[in-house]
C-alpha cells in the first residue's frame, strides 16, 4: 500500500531538521563570541575574514561581451565534445544533473542532427510553401518575422530518449540516459497564420516539412497539428535561434517526438496524404515483437525522472537531502509525481514547483532523510488525463525489446551506503 505525504509534514521535516542543523552551525560561532577575547582553540569558528573582493572596487560593466558563467562554475558541466557518449556521436545531452528550475539554458539544449550544422545566410534564406494551396509563396525571413507572433514555453525531447534502456540500465549517467530532453522560451508565427495566406486547400490533410541541411530532413506533418499549435520558431530563450538549434527557422511541434521540429525549415508543402519519407518509415517507427511496426507515434508521452541524486552525483554523508526530479508530458499537464526511496514499495507525494505549464518541464520536490543504508530512488508521473508513467517490465510486455524509441519507464537509482549511486533496473 503506498504512503501519501500528509499535510503540513514537509513543513514539520524541514522545522525540525532545520532546527537541528542550524543549532549545530551557530553553536561554535556563539561560543566564539561569548569569549572573543580568548585565543580560539583548533575547531572553533574563527574571525569573520574580510575577503579580498569586499576591499576593491569589481569589474566595470558590460566587462564581458556576451554574459557568461562565474569562473568558479569552470568545473560545472558545459557543452563539449566529451558530453558525448560515443564516438562519432551526432547529438549531444542536456546536463540535466547540473540544472536548476525548469528552462535549459540555450547553450547547454540538446541537439541531434543529420548531417552537419549548416550556416544559413537569413537574408538568401526562404520559406516555400506550396502543394495544395490557393497563393504558393516564398516567403524572406523580414516577411515571417513582421506576421503576428507568440512566445511559449514547451519541452524538447527526442524519441530515442532514454531508448538504450529498454533491455536494462543502459548509460551510467542521468545526461547521457535522460539527456535528449531540453525546455526553452519558443518564439514564432503561428503556422496557422502563415498558412491562413496561402490558403489551404480542404483536401490537405498533411504537410511535408523539409530542412535545408545537407540531410534534407523532411517529415510529415498533420494539418490539424498545423493548425492547432504548431510554430514557425526564429527565437529562443529571448534571442535569435542558434545555428545548431535551426538558425534562421525551424518548425516547432509543441508535444511531439523532437526530430519532427524540423531545424533550417526551407519547405512546407501541402498534400492528401502522409509523404513516406526516410525518417518515418525506416527511421523512427517503432518495432514490435509480431514484425509489425508502430508507425507514425508523434506524442511524447508522460515521463518523469530524479536529477538529483543521481548517478552523476555523491551522497557523501547520512542526513537530509531534497529530492528533485522533473516530469513532463505531450499529453497537456503534469497532474501529480510520486516519489518512492525503497524501489517502489511505498510512495509519496512530492511537491510540484510552479508554474506547472502545458508541455513544459515540471520540477517535483521531496524532503529525505538519508540513514545510510541502501536505497533505491524512482519517480511515477501522472498526467491531467489520469495517464500513469509506466514500469519498464509493462513496456516490454506490451511491445516487446527490439523498440528505440518511445521509452518512458519509470527509472530507477540505487543509492549504496557509501553513497555512490548507479542506474538499476528493479
Amino acid at each position: 500500500m503506498s504512503k501519501a505525504s500528509a499535510p503540513g509534514s514537509r513543513r514539520r521535516f524541514l522545522r525540525a531538521g532545520g532546527s537541528a542543523l542550524a543549532g549545530a552551525a551557530l553553536a561554535p560561532a556563539i561560543a566564539a563570541a561569548q569569549n572573543k577575547t580568548e585565543t580560539p582553540l583548533a575547531g572553533q569558528a574563527q574571525p569573520l575574514e574580510v575577503a579580498p573582493w569586499s576591499k576593491t572596487p569589481g569589474e566595470p560593466v558590460l566587462w564581458q561581451a556576451y554574459g557568461q558563467p562565474s569562473s568558479f562554475e569552470k568545473n560545472v558541466v558545459r557543452r563539449s565534445r566529451a558530453a558525448a557518449p560515443f564516438a562519432g556521436a551526432n547529438s549531444s545531452m542536456t546536463p540535466l544533473q547540473d540544472l536548476h528550475g525548469i528552462i535549459t539554458p540555450t547553450g547547454l539544449v540538446f541537439e541531434r542532427h543529420h548531417s552537419g550544422i549548416p550556416l544559413i545566410d537569413p537574408e538568401r534564406h526562404r520559406l516555400a510553401v506550396h502543394g495544395l494551396v490557393a497563393r504558393p509563396t516564398l516567403f524572406s525571413m523580414d516577411d515571417l518575422v513582421r506576421l503576428p507572433s507568440v512566445s511559449r514555453i514547451h519541452f524538447l525531447e527526442c524519441s530515442g530518449n532514454t531508448g538504450r534502456e529498454w533491455k536494462g540500465p543502459g548509460t551510467a549517467s542521468l545526461q547521457f540516459s535522460h539527456g535528449l530532453l531540453s525546455c526553452c522560451e519558443w518564439t514564432g508565427v503561428p503556422l496557422s497564420v502563415v498558412l491562413d495566406e496561402v490558403g489551404i486547400d480542404p483536401q490537405g490533410a498533411w504537410i511535408l516539412a523539409e530542412g535545408a541541411d545537407a540531410a534534407g530532413m523532411t517529415r510529415s506533418i498533420p494539418v490539424s497539428k498545423a493548425l492547432d499549435d504548431a510554430l514557425l520558431v526564429y527565437a529562443q530563450n529571448g534571442e535569435r535561434l542558434r545555428p545548431e538549434h535551426g538558425y534562421p527557422l525551424r518548425l516547432f511541434l509543441p508535444g511531439f517526438e523532437g526530430n519532427m521540429s524540423v531545424k533550417w525549415l526551407r519547405r512546407l508543402k501541402v498534400g492528401r496524404e502522409p509523404f513516406m519519407s526516410r525518417e518515418e518509415t525506416s527511421k523512427y517507427t517503432d518495432s514490435l515483437p509480431d514484425g509489425t511496426a508502430r508507425q507514425f507515434t508523434f506524442l511524447m508521452e508522460t515521463k518523469s525522472v530524479i536529477t538529483f541524486p543521481a548517478p552523476d552525483h555523491r551522497l557523501r554523508q547520512p542526513g537530509f537531502y531534497e529530492i528533485s526530479g522533473l516530469a513532463w508530458t505531450g499529453r497537456g499537464r503534469i497532474k501529480r509525481v510520486d516519489v518512492s526511496t525503497d524501489g517502489g514499495r511505498n510512495w509519496s507525494a512530492a511537491a510540484l514547483q510552479e508554474p506547472v505549464l502545458d508541455r513544459a518541464l515540471t520540477r517535483f520536490r521531496l524532503p529525505w532523510r538519508w540513514d545510510g543504508a541502501p536505497a533505491v530512488l524512482q519517480s511515477r508521473a501522472v498526467d491531467e488525463g489520469g495517464y500513469v508513467q509506466p514500469t519498464g517490465r509493462q513496456l516490454v510486455a506490451a511491445r516487446g525489446l527490439e523498440s528505440g524509441y518511445h521509452f518512458n519507464a519509470i527509472q530507477s537509482w540505487k543509492v549504496a551506503a557509501d553513497g555512490v549511486i548507479t542506474n538499476v533496473q528493479v
